[in-house]
């Protein structure tokens, strides 16, 4: 694995900003100390591979803030982007020695990493980690169907809308005590990474999303700084209902 080892960088799991959506996030003080022991940090400057497809993997972790993509190489040299990775999503797979997909950090991104063994020997003495993993791993095969209806049936501004819903909910959830009202975020994708993972071209991106803005569904200040008047109205946009499903 690539980047840089943070041996000082003392955030203390009380304030980490992902704690309560992260695989520690029903540990007890206790598990916390056990986890502390087997715990370091790493951090990624855009455009860094973290793992390669096919390496032997040594560690799991959490995204503490930034965000990755997971990529598939076709032996033609063909690739696709089949994921993101969000601050608070989990990477590796306990019980896989080998990685299924490149990941490559999208911004500077700094990793919380458990070394793999102990955490998976741990996981066979602590529910909580155990229950909250398989959590994790239900939600994300939940976003990957849902991300088959995006690529698959959904037109361009849809698409559009859906992928800032989906990081808007997200940035959301990480900011415990967000009210009600307008959303903002900052756009964590350059146009040209967003057209790739949504098989778009990136003047269709452009198009889309100054759509968007004309119609004041969204609000732009640059390229990155997004606010959502009215998160309904973005789902309406998206195809979907208020809980993330479809519009009937």
């Amino acid at each position: 694995m690539l980047g840089n080892s943070h041996p000082d960088l003392s955030l203390q799991c009380g304030d980490c900003p992902i704690r309560h959506r992260a695989v520690c996030a029903r540990c007890d003080e206790d598990e916390l100390d056990q986890l502390e022991e087997i715990k370091y940090y790493r951090s990624f400057e855009a455009g860094q591979t973290i793992v390669w497809s096919g390496d032997r993997m040594d560690f799991v972790g959490s995204v503490v803030t930034g965000i990755a993509t997971l990529t598939q190489t076709m032996e033609d040299g063909r690739t696709q982007m089949v994921g993101l990775l969000l601050p608070s999503d989990f990477v590796g797979r306990p019980g896989r020695a080998m990685a299924a997909y490149d990941v490559v950090a999208t911004t500077d991104l700094v990793m919380c990493c458990f070394r793999k063994k102990p955490f998976e020997d741990m996981m066979l003495h602590t529910p909580r980690i155990a229950q909250r993993l398989l959590e994790m791993t239900l939600d994300e095969l939940d976003a990957a169907r849902e991300w088959m209806l995006v690529l698959g049936r959904k037109t361009a501004r849809e698409k559009i809308a859906s992928l800032l819903a989906i990081i808007g909910r997200r940035d959301a959830s990480l900011k415990v005590s967000a009210g009600a009202g307008q959303m903002v975020f900052d756009l964590p994708l350059t146009r040209e990474a967003m057209a790739d993972y949504l098989g778009l071209t990136l003047e269709t991106v452009s198009r889309q999303i100054s759509s968007l803005k004309r119609d004041g569904v969204i609000e732009l200040a640059g390229k990155r700084h997004v606010t959502i008047p009215d998160f309904d109205r973005l789902l309406e946009e998206a195809g979907d209902d208020n809980d993330g499903g479809l519009v009937a």
